[in-house]
């Protein structure tokens, strides 16, 4: 077995020595992520939602590693209405490690055990974020939909959403 860390590649031979790495890794990074839990109180777009948390606190949420239509795209108001459908008005938990440029949190929202940013892939009503996420299973959902024609996909033309607001800035 090999760890990759910043400064190139360190042998692991030891079951023992693996078993430590492994725990100390997911340790640390449980360390650099946080959660909040509220209901969902706004949903801007396909990618985009507001929660209330208990004291009353609101959060803007990016959906990481997803990228949905924009609303004057082709599928956005189908993308949008699909995440409505999906968790309006419930309960979420949200876990994120950042922030945007924007200020929004970039977190995985979950309702109950169901993870909310893959299933807007599965279901073909957003891309997965390549450019910042190596994730199988979100590579894999996307291609399923894809096969499946699933959502936007059925399109024969789709446009991304980041090239159409390279665009869109023109």
């Amino acid at each position: 077995m090999h760890l990759f860390f910043l400064s190139g590649v360190f042998p692991v031979e030891s079951l023992k020595m693996k078993s430590i790495l492994l725990f100390f890794l997911f340790f640390t990074l449980s360390l650099f992520s946080a959660e909040i839990t509220g209901k969902v109180i706004k949903i801007s777009d396909g990618d985009t939602i507001t929660i209330i948390d208990s004291n009353n606190r609101k959060y803007k949420i990016r959906l990481d590693k997803i990228d949905a239509p924009e609303l004057k795209q082709c599928f956005g108001i189908n993308a949008k209405n699909h995440l409505v459908s999906l968790i309006a008005g419930k309960q979420v938990k949200v876990i994120y490690r950042k922030k945007d440029r924007y200020k929004r949190i970039l977190g995985i929202v979950y309702l109950q055990e169901k993870e909310i940013n893959l299933q807007m892939v599965k279901d073909g009503f957003a891309w997965h974020y390549l450019f910042y996420d190596k994730s199988p299973e979100y590579i894999e959902a996307e291609q399923k939909a894809r096969q499946n024609k699933s959502g936007l996909w059925i399109q024969e033309n789709p446009v991304n959403p980041y090239e159409f607001r390279k665009k869109q800035r023109k």
